[in-house]
């Protein structure tokens, strides 16, 4: 299947040299491999440099069918490989339509470059009426609350040292997107000669911080004086020797650890270390190790002071994190204010690193390539429900090397198991419906030519909302496997509506209404089928889905884009249940 989607640019012929041309010189300097976009007259000049100018080849372009599938395809790819990616968004209207997907990015905490574009801020060089409509004031302003950066540059050097910076500022820790808002009468501004290419290297972010040797020295000392230490793994590095590290330094410590399901794999779940399952919710097993600790070690852990409030913790708290650098007055995705006896501001696996050399802990040993696995076997007759789902996706994708890119509130993390950094990438840190498809392609890229099938388990209206995105995959020529939780509802509100009637005395039996997806219902592989992807289902007994989903998996290793719609019971887990009902 080609990997270019057919469009292969004929030979430029002009010589004239624009604006945008210097522009697009930029990201080619910064080296940019991808930009993912929807079309759009604001940023035509840009558009036409990056064909005619740069040959459609670093960066190379990405049609996607809508600016928040274009941004959940960066936040994918970022997740999976760690390198941030372009977005191109169509003035104010583009914006607007992918700001859900840049909120999910910036609580996710992963590096992207966005660049957007206005009408002419010079009025008298507007065209009427689309000009003016596509035209802000201060369009940054829509988005600042939840980008790193942002700018808006009035002139050529000032637009080659906005995407040097954004690039620079996205990329340094606490990573996070960033935003460069380009003139379009500066895109199309003819230039006299080509600026000089900047020198990127010379522009790179600074090398990751390290912590205070007197803080390491009383880390250390926090943690032999410990006789209960537990530690928490939250947004932590897909390295497999941090991984290794981190299970080393637990066993030397003798130490529980709690991993973070809304974050992704950091640790063997099935350690005899590990204290009950990566859950949504705080596992019960979690919970009471957290209450007996005499010292609790967070490292990054996305919401430490909920956790320690559901546990009744008061223990000793050492604080590894950079998160508080991007905390503002807009939102709560910086979570409660948790109490620290120790903060050590930097990533977390570069001080667990420190604190395992000053404590003479080994590298430990790499973790295995087998991928996630899923013990437990079922009768194939019998129907599908939460855990018998769970248990039905482990039988097709036995014996695959998968990297899970996202997993449904639903799943039931109890039966799963993850041994390796890349077995699973975690939720869309926004809570955003739409964005799982998008962020399955953009993985999927990431990992294209290696040996992880890339895989998300998503639910109906996640898919609904964002099944345009396997057009782009289908295009480019990107293999993936999408299973569809479907359980026709946004039943997590089902839930919301139940707990709100039996508050108020009122019947639970209506909880449905304005919720279920049904009457018709939607075929999902029909869907799939018509963006030119492989649509399989439905299908409705375990053993139906482990076929499905061994077909899937087969047809995706073959290059594929593959959908499977596997009918499910509507219903949570018990972590769940415990969020939905407070």
């Amino acid at each position: 299947m080609a990997h270019d989607g057919g469009e292969v640019p004929v030979a430029s012929r002009g010589n004239t040299i624009w604006g945008s041309d210097a522009m697009a010189e930029t990201l080619r300097a910064l080296g940019i491999r991808y930009v993912a976009l929807n079309p759009g007259a604001s940023y035509r000049g840009l558009h036409d440099s990056l064909v005619n100018h740069l040959g459609n080849a670093d960066p190379k372009m990405l049609l996607c069918l809508h600016e928040n599938v274009a941004v959940a395809v960066a936040h994918g790819f970022a997740k999976a490989c760690g390198e941030r990616m372009g977005v191109i968004l169509h003035s104010n209207v583009g914006l607007l339509n992918g700001s859900m997907a840049l909120f999910n990015a910036w609580c996710d905490r992963v590096p992207m470059l966005v660049l957007g574009a206005t009408g002419p801020v010079d009025a008298a060089k507007r065209r009427p009426w689309i000009d003016w409509i596509h035209t802000v004031q201060d369009q940054g302003a829509l988005i600042r609350h939840f980008v790193k950066w942002d700018a808006q540059p009035a002139s050529i050097p000032a637009a080659t040292e906005a995407l040097l910076r954004a690039d620079r500022v996205a990329r340094t820790a606490p990573e996070a997107p960033t935003y460069v808002n380009l003139d379009a009468a500066l895109q199309e501004a003819p230039l006299a000669e080509m600026p000089p290419r900047p020198d990127a290297s010379r522009f790179a972010p600074p090398p990751p911080a390290v912590p205070a040797p007197d803080a390491v020295t009383q880390a250390v000392a926090m943690l032999r004086a410990a006789t209960r230490p537990v530690l928490l793994f939250g947004r932590m590095s897909r390295s497999p020797r941090d991984w290794a590290r981190r299970v080393a330094l637990a066993e030397a410590l003798s130490a529980s650890v709690v991993s973070e399901f809304k974050v992704g794999a950091s640790f063997p779940t099935a350690h005899p270390l590990h204290a009950g399952p990566p859950s949504m919710a705080l596992a019960p097993q979690a919970a009471e190790a957290l209450k007996q600790a005499d010292l609790i070690v967070s490292f990054d852990m996305l919401d430490l002071a909920g956790m320690l409030k559901t546990a009744g913790a008061s223990a000793k708290v050492i604080n590894v994190s950079l998160d508080h650098l991007l905390h503002n007055g807009f939102g709560g995705e910086h979570m409660g204010l948790p109490p620290q006896d120790l903060h050590l501001a930097c990533l977390p696996d570069i001080a667990l690193h420190a604190i395992a050399d000053a404590m003479g802990v080994e590298a430990g040993t790499l973790p295995g390539e087998d991928g996630p696995s899923c013990p437990d076997r079922l009768p194939p007759e019998a129907p599908l429900d939460v855990q018998s789902f769970t248990r039905a996706v482990g039988m097709g994708l036995a014996g695959e090397r998968a990297c899970i890119v996202r997993l449904p509130l639903s799943w039931d993390t109890t039966a799963w198991r993850f041994t390796h950094p890349m077995d699973f990438l975690g939720f869309d840190g926004g809570g955003g419906i739409g964005s799982g498809p998008g962020m399955l392609v953009g993985a999927a890229l990431a990992l294209r030519g290696g040996d992880r099938l890339p895989v998300a388990v998503i639910g109906d209206g996640d898919t609904l909302m964002g099944v345009q995105a396997f057009w782009t995959a289908v295009h480019y020529g990107i293999p993936l496997l999408c299973i569809v939780s479907n359980n026709r509802s946004f039943f997590n509100d089902e839930m919301h509506q139940e707990r709100v009637a039996i508050q108020r005395g009122r019947p639970v039996e209506n909880r449905w209404i304005g919720q279920r997806i049904a009457g018709p219902d939607i075929d999902l592989a029909a869907m799939a089928r018509a963006q030119g992807a492989v649509g399989i289902g439905p299908v409705t007994t375990v053993g139906d889905a482990a076929v499905a989903i061994r077909d899937g998996a087969a047809q995706a290793r073959a290059g594929g884009v593959v959908l499977v719609d596997v009918r499910v019971t509507p219903g949570y887990g018990a972590d769940m249940a415990a969020v939905t009902r407070g």
